[in-house]
């Protein structure tokens, strides 16, 4: 997955350019301060949209109304007053009580068509109703009502109004269930603040899945009791020669809780065989040769494997199962499997027929990289493609054959989608071997109709990955995700039917004082018309 080597756009979604009021593209979205923003101006696209009436306005009287008696609608209650309170200036209370005129969040067992994360959202001077069948719908309505409120309400001090949010109907559900980013944590580490910031910004464009790569060559991130040294020796540094770190099982799981009350669920690797000198530098009996390797802080991929044949090798792999899988709650456990140059084929297969069971015996699901399809997934497994465009079509036919016989996708095309992909020639971070990757590359793909010969039932969703061995800082995760993982967030969620770079830019190119509001240094891609200022 880091190896160094060099559709038609259809007419419902040209509806959204003129939903979003643009006199020219080229000059960016003309929104007065005073005009609410269109319904149909946020990313991702929304299923459906019926304007209609006059504005709801945010008032110093606006109660926060939870119906019924749910915990988890009173947190997302909460959650959306402490996004409100600092900008507005309001006391929106949140309450249980009558809120007449004020913002209603409904759970709804009746709207069984709104699925797990479906809402519906309704704007009328009257009030403002947000009605969803689970919490992560309601949650994902949230996120819509911040995007249709002017940029600054994402300010944390208070600002001058109106706030308004613009008269009609949005219905939405995502077309895929499956949407990603990654965050490689090995190469450099990044401390618990770092990744609860990205999974904040990840959740305004409705990401639900985090997956943390916690293990490579130059680092081990997560404490296993039972082998210590892993965290301690093996992770003690990274790429460059750093400090590194580990998290410790109370970090990990405050990182966990963190992402649940942003409805993203976890998905933690540990890659094997390859990758793993970390691993093999931290205990000598994990190498065929009984000496463990010096610790690695350089950037070469497919020089280390765990030992196949030693039975201890699948001791280790139990133990860290076992222990990784009894603190993470999600369903998915990512065991890597890409790049094991120095893993014989015949080792390869029967390395993976003895580590999918284990993951199955504490109760998880197997999602590996595509190189997984060349052994035998798992029942059930999921097939993380990393190829590009112009990948062979043999290994993009074993895929296809994977997915055909019932192994799911999720789709992470390198020259697409992954994120430490420079821009263009001049970025001054990132990777180029699988080519420059700027904005409109990243979103003008069909996930359903990319892999040959593969189902479309068999795309799970998509992932945009990080991989870290430029990137060190929060401010370089931001420069790098953004704004390209906002179309991935579009992909993985809005009809097929909206896709249309042309309405895209402009959509995004409103997100542009959004993320400035939220302190995001974003790539500011000439591709995109931002607003001026």
């Amino acid at each position: 997955m880091r190896q160094p080597r060099a559709l038609p756009r259809l007419f419902g979604s040209l509806l959204l350019v003129a939903a979003a009021g643009i006199c020219a593209i080229g000059a960016g979205p003309a929104l007065s301060a005073s005009t609410p923003r269109p319904l149909g101006q946020i990313v991702p696209a929304p299923a459906s949209v019926r304007p209609g009436g006059d504005p709801y306005s945010l008032t110093p009287s606006t109660r926060i109304r939870v119906e019924g008696n749910s915990r988890e609608g009173r947190q997302i209650g909460t959650y959306l007053a402490g996004i409100l309170r600092p900008s507005t200036g309001y006391a929106l209370p949140v309450t249980d009580g009558p809120a007449p005129g004020g913002i209603r969040l409904r759970l709804s067992a009746a709207d069984r068509a709104l699925g797990d994360e479906g809402y519906r959202l309704q704007s009328s001077p009257a009030g403002l109703t947000l009605t969803a069948h689970k919490p992560a719908g309601l949650f994902h309505a949230v996120q819509t009502l911040r995007q249709l409120l002017p940029a600054a309400v994402e300010k944390d001090t208070p600002r001058r109004g109106p706030w308004q949010v613009a008269g009609g109907t949005v219905t939405d559900t995502p077309r895929y269930a499956y949407r990603g980013a990654m965050l490689d944590v090995s190469r450099h580490f990044f401390t618990v603040d770092q990744v609860k910031r990205y999974v904040d910004q990840l959740a305004l464009y409705k990401i639900n899945k985090l997956h943390l790569h916690l293990s490579d060559d130059q680092g081990w991130r997560i404490a296993i009791d039972s082998w210590p040294r892993l965290a301690t020796y093996g992770g003690s540094t990274q790429v460059g020669g750093g400090p590194g770190g580990s998290y410790t099982k109370a970090q990990y799981k405050e990182i966990l809780g963190y992402a649940a009350s942003r409805y993203l669920e976890v998905v933690p690797e540990i890659d094997m065989p390859g990758h793993t000198n970390a691993a093999l530098a931290s205990y000598a009996q994990l190498n065929c040769n009984g000496v463990a390797p010096p610790l690695y802080t350089g950037t070469d991929v497919g020089f280390s494997s765990l030992c196949v044949p030693k039975a201890v090798t699948y001791d280790f792999v139990d133990d860290v199962v076992r222990e990784l899988a009894a603190m993470t709650p999600g369903r998915y456990l990512h065991i890597g499997g890409d790049e094991a140059h120095s893993t014989s084929h015949a080792d390869y297969v029967a390395f993976m027929d003895k580590v999918q069971p284990i993951v199955a015996k504490y109760g998880k699901t197997v999602v590996g990289w595509h190189q997984l399809t060349g052994a035998t997934p798992a029942k059930g497994a999921l097939a993380q493609y990393w190829g590009l465009d112009g990948t062979g079509a043999e290994e993009k036919a074993q895929v296809a054959r994977a997915a055909r016989n019932g192994t799911g996708l999720i789709l992470s095309p390198a020259d697409r989608i992954y994120l430490d992909m420079k821009y263009t020639k001049d970025t001054p971070l990132g990777l180029d071997w699988a080519g420059f990757v700027e904005v409109r590359r990243a979103y003008d793909w069909d996930p359903g109709a990319y892999l040959p010969g593969a189902p479309a039932s068999a795309v799970a969703g998509v992932e945009a990955p990080l991989w870290s061995e430029t990137i060190s800082t929060s401010d370089h995760i931001e420069f790098m995700a953004f704004p390209r993982v906002v179309g991935v967030a579009e992909l993985g969620w809005s009809p097929a039917s909206t896709h249309d770079w042309e309405a895209y830019r402009v959509r995004l190119a409103a997100q542009g004082p959004r993320m400035q509001a939220l302190g995001i240094d974003f790539y500011r891609s000439p591709q995109v018309p931002w607003p001026s200022g």
